[in-house]
């Protein structure tokens, strides 16, 4: 028997004072069950830090490996900015850079390795693709408090998130990455 998706419902207050976007958001996000939930978090962060208006979750999550797992598209459907989860593979990145205007990948583990094995790789505007690292702890927080139903707010400033949940207030840095 094959599993299926865990699905989670969000309610979430957003003021992200660094870009000026203040948006009460629901939305329900599946979580294959290959998928980790600090993967799942890391995918709901980026959402809420990338938010802006064409912005979804891929339809394939996981499976679908053609897609990002978020996309912000143009009005056209093509893709205004291809943002990652994880640790892509240069060839990846390559791909994304020639088919999005704005890559961004944010990764929820350790990012040293991925980005020396992306040393002297060939990738498409390389340069241009913004790398952030997740706070892991925070990640581990909010991974012993994840729930089938959530509602909390979320504010960001300097790029450091601050969690309200009903049962603590948590908060962590994004951490800006470079291509070498």
């Amino acid at each position: 028997m094959a599993l299926t998706a865990t699905i989670h419902h969000f309610e979430i207050d957003l003021a992200d004072h660094d870009r000026g976007v203040f948006e009460s958001l629901a939305f329900t996000v599946a979580r294959h069950p290959s998928e980790s939930e600090d993967y799942l978090w890391t995918r709901v962060l980026a959402y809420l830090l990338e938010y802006s208006e064409g912005i979804e979750f891929s339809k394939g999550g996981l499976s679908q490996t053609e897609e990002p797992p978020v996309v912000i598209r143009d009005a056209m459907g093509g893709y205004r900015a291809w943002i990652d989860i994880g640790t892509p593979e240069a060839d990846r990145l390559h791909k994304a850079a020639k088919s999005a205007n704005r890559v961004a990948v944010y990764v929820h583990r350790d990012p040293a390795q991925w980005l020396i094995r992306l040393e002297g790789a060939r990738i498409h505007r390389a340069a241009e693709i913004e790398l952030y690292a997740m706070d892991r702890t925070l990640l581990g927080e909010l991974t012993s408090r994840l729930e089938r139903r959530m509602a909390f707010s979320v504010s960001v400033i300097d790029r450091e998130l601050h969690v309200a949940l009903e049962s603590a207030s948590l908060s962590g840095i994004i951490t800006p990455l470079r291509l070498r």
